[in-house]
């Protein structure tokens, strides 16, 4: 486990150990975990320019106001977006490729708990927002991240650890059940940081799997049964959810840290902080020390040989090579066709 202090001391030399004017894009950082990471990382950050995307105008601009509060050198720009679209996540990476030639870190948050709705471009509602637009964000912003000095980073926080089966006549996973479904779109976003580590490996990709935190991801919820999940959750809550600020560290360290360093060890100043105290290079989702994509549970362990064997057997039985064969003809047809 990856204490609390070693979080504090590795985050406090962010200022001393990365570059001044780091250029960080944040989605889904409106509430909830996206939010707490980027008000940690705005206050260790030496003048970052930092782009986050959200629904709510009212939020980001409280959010970009209290951020620079706590650092009057940053830049902090809201991006008001409904990014359960594709076509939508290419119209904010566009904006931001208009604007900046590289990016340092992009922190992927964005979530909701809505079950049996399907967005106008024929995906499910949930697996859209969780998988593909995920997917798409990394894929538009690759080039600026590859290019960049220092940092290179892609952090994707779901819910690493409980990878589990996947139906490869369903991928979209539609009308699966919430508990399967969040196992297959698990297995589904470590298997494409993976792809991506294979293309870039200059670049570090980290799936996390937080703990419970206060945010915003059921407020959308529809129809009885989810209901009740939204009900669970107001009554659980209190008693699991960890403090915001230390949801926020804990993010702001897996985003920074040399604990998790690209595939390509040449370049040291992009593996990140240096390591603190004890700490040493995290095994990654092949099992292999400092691999460049590492699935991550709450306390910044990594879960590679929770799910080694499963994991074995998606590479050997072309289910990995079908999960990306799919999101690629998926994302090209909404693109060319404006249809899945």
């Amino acid at each position: 486990m990856v204490s609390l202090e070693e979080v504090h001391a590795s985050n406090a030399c962010v200022a001393s150990e990365l570059p001044s004017g780091l250029i960080a894009v944040f989605v889904g950082a409106t509430s909830g975990i996206g939010e707490y990471t980027l008000k940690q990382f705005a206050k260790h950050a030496r003048r970052p320019r930092i782009y986050f995307v959200g629904r709510s105008k009212e939020a980001g601009e409280r959010i970009a106001t209290e951020c620079k509060a706590s650092n009057p050198e940053g830049s902090f720009t809201f991006i008001r977006a409904d990014v359960s679209l594709i076509r939508t996540v290419d119209e904010v990476c566009n904006d931001i490729k208009h604007k900046e030639d590289v990016i340092n870190l992009l922190f992927l948050s964005a979530g909701v708990i809505v079950k049996s709705q399907e967005t106008s471009e024929n995906l499910p509602l949930i697996s859209s927002i969780v998988y593909y637009s995920r997917t798409r964000f990394i894929m538009n912003l690759l080039p600026l991240l590859r290019r960049a000095t220092g940092l290179r980073r892609v952090v994707s926080t779901f819910a690493s650890g409980v990878e589990g089966a996947i139906d490869t006549t369903n991928l979209p996973a539609r009308n699966l059940s919430l508990i399967p479904w969040r196992n297959q779109m698990v297995s589904m976003i470590t298997l494409s940081l993976e792809a991506f580590a294979k293309q870039a490996p200059e670049v570090s990709f980290i799936h996390n799997g937080p703990s419970a935190v206060k945010s915003g991801i059921s407020r959308d919820v529809r129809g009885p049964g989810m209901f009740i999940v939204k009900l669970a959750f107001m009554v659980i809550s209190p008693f699991v959810n960890i403090d915001p600020e230390e949801c926020g560290d804990r993010h702001v360290f897996l985003a920074t840290s040399a604990r998790y360093p690209p595939r390509q060890s040449g370049d040291s100043a992009a593996a990140g902080v240096s390591l603190q105290g004890q700490l040493a290079v995290a095994t990654g989702t092949d099992g292999k020390v400092g691999s460049g994509a590492y699935a991550i549970d709450p306390k910044g362990e990594s879960v590679a040989e929770k799910i080694e064997g499963l994991f074995t057997r998606f590479r050997s039985d072309g289910t990995a090579d079908k999960v990306w064969k799919h999101t690629e003809e998926v994302l090209k047809s909404i693109t060319e066709s404006g249809h899945a």
